[in-house]
């Protein structure tokens, strides 16, 4: 029972996160099109985040081992608020390829030691439910971001949208430091 309220706090921390990053995906390639980059440069900047990801998941994983998973979800949460408010100050397409290489940073960190902090925290014989209860809040995060973003977007702009779901990535991390302990 004591293990179900610690994966329970995690997730209501990710929450906002799910939301905040449906919201900002559902517009963002809008935006970045606003701001002059063409289709070919869209796919070339969301790419730029996974190839950051791709390169150095395996390494955060093993500073997760070492250091501990909380600190490392907490950097993650941090580069999320950063990246989605640095969306928001830009003026130029070109500015999307950094922010999105810490996105793919981010990414990488939450992906690897959010499922190694549901493994270290859920007792073996409910690691599938606790999987499935994450996958549960990406999914009701995703339903709502998105609706939510677009409707945002449409009627204060895209600017706001982003600070917005920045301002989200915050209330998640303040709930995650006060509320999630280390897993192990």
């Amino acid at each position: 029972m004591k293990e179900r309220r610690k994966l329970y706090a995690f997730y209501v921390s990710i929450f906002p996160l799910m939301v905040c990053s449906g919201m900002v995906y559902s517009i963002l390639a809008l935006y970045i099109s606003e701001l002059g980059a063409s289709k070919t440069e869209i796919g070339m900047i969301y790419m730029t985040g996974s190839a950051v990801g791709a390169l150095i998941s395996p390494m955060v994983g093993r500073l997760s081992d070492r250091i501990g998973r909380k600190p490392v979800m907490a950097f993650s949460m941090v580069g999320f608020t950063l990246a989605f408010a640095a969306y928001s100050l830009i003026e130029d397409a070109v500015y999307a390829f950094p922010i999105q290489a810490l996105e793919g940073a981010t990414w990488a960190a939450m992906g690897t030691v959010a499922s190694a902090f549901i493994a270290d925290l859920a007792p073996e014989s409910e690691r599938g439910w606790a999987m499935g209860m994450y996958e549960r809040t990406w999914f009701i995060g995703w339903i709502v971001g998105p609706m939510l973003g677009g409707y945002l977007a449409d009627h204060v702009g895209f600017k706001p949208t982003l600070v917005l779901g920045s301002a989200l990535t915050v209330l998640g991390l303040i709930v995650f430091l006060l509320k999630v302990k280390e897993s192990r």
